[in-house]
């Protein structure tokens, strides 16, 4: 039995042992570090790793972490809200939010064109600039083909953005499916309904891309969840896992409560009550901003992983490429 210890700080004190002093902190700071500790263990396990997020969290800047998550091999399919895409492409094309507050005039900031994401700041400009670009964007893949599942428009658009910090741009290079099934829910929603008015034959198709994220795991292969907030983005990837056996290591951020009977608030415990992780499964909630929470456990994690010599990305990302190597492991 461990017992609390005081915590000090000491000169050059690196993330991964202040993750470590935490955990005989108490309260969160226990469980941050038993989060930190488990994306290790996904990543040693070679777990099919779902990370999920909703779109406040691309407003923030953890959305240039997003994106090196993907590039160090921590993330192997995501899944998002609408509002993360279209944000992901404004940042990558120069748009820049603002720093207010939670206390502010509201009315104030509607007559001078901001809108405001908690206590950040965006412009009306910001999307009327997504606007001019979606548009001929939309023109060169409605050239291409017709009819798209939403994870491959997604890569699509990833190829053309050029942007070591974009989420979309670093999915695509590595070749990390991106799930958005409530692609409507936003601005980007808006221009593909306003595109489709003028070419009926343009469709995107939400059902075949739930066929996609299925395939994206197996039955035979571990399973991972870290699920940052909730929403749709949280429940899309734990259905995937509960229709391809449940998960074996999930990690839950969130600042929701279990008492709301909520998706946001449903604990990794609950999930197992559905299936959706295993009986036996290694399973931490942390309840927190995710802000803070998230890069201090997975920066706890890379520095531990980086000094073993396994941070980084195998060149094999769909289940059937690892399953021939798996097969065949000379090859």
């Amino acid at each position: 039995m461990e017992y609390i210890k005081d915590f000090a700080w000491t000169p050059g004190i690196t993330v991964a042992d202040f993750v470590q002093k935490l955990g005989v902190v108490g309260f969160q700071s226990i469980e941050l570090k038993r989060a930190s500790e488990l994306i290790v263990k996904m990543k040693k396990n070679n777990a099919r790793t779902f990370l999920t997020f909703t779109s406040n969290m691309v407003t923030s800047g953890l959305r240039g972490f997003f994106a090196q998550t993907i590039k160090e091999g921590l993330a192997d399919v995501i899944v998002t809200t609408a509002g993360g895409i279209e944000e992901d492409i404004m940042k990558a094309k120069g748009e820049n939010f603002l720093i207010g507050r939670f206390e502010t005039d509201d009315i104030e900031l509607h007559e001078k064109g901001l809108n405001r994401v908690g206590n950040l700041f965006i412009k009306n400009e910001s999307y009327m600039n997504f606007e001019d670009l979606i548009r001929p964007l939309l023109d060169v893949l409605y050239a291409k083909q017709k009819r798209w599942a939403v994870s491959e428009l997604l890569r699509e658009i990833g190829l053309t953005l050029q942007d070591e910090h974009s989420i979309l741009y670093q999915a695509a290079k590595h070749k990390v499916p991106i799930f958005c099934p409530a692609i409507t829910d936003g601005a980007l929603g808006f221009h593909l309904y306003l595109f489709q008015q003028t070419h009926p034959d343009f469709i995107v198709d939400v059902v075949k891309d739930f066929g996609n994220i299925l395939f994206a795991t197996s039955h035979d292969e571990k399973k991972a969840v870290i699920s940052l907030g909730g929403s749709i983005s949280k429940h899309h990837a734990i259905l995937a896992t509960l229709l391809n056996g449940g998960a074996e290591f999930a990690l839950y951020m969130t600042t929701a409560q279990k008492t709301s009977g909520s998706m946001s608030g449903a604990t990794t415990n609950e999930a197992k009550s559905w299936g959706k992780v295993k009986d036996d499964s290694d399973v931490c909630t942390v309840i927190g901003d995710v802000t803070i929470m998230f890069p201090l456990a997975m920066i706890g994690a890379m520095e531990v992983l980086a000094s073993e010599g396994l941070l980084g990305r195998s060149q094999k990302n769909t289940p059937q490429e690892r399953l021939q190597d798996k097969e065949n492991p000379k090859s």
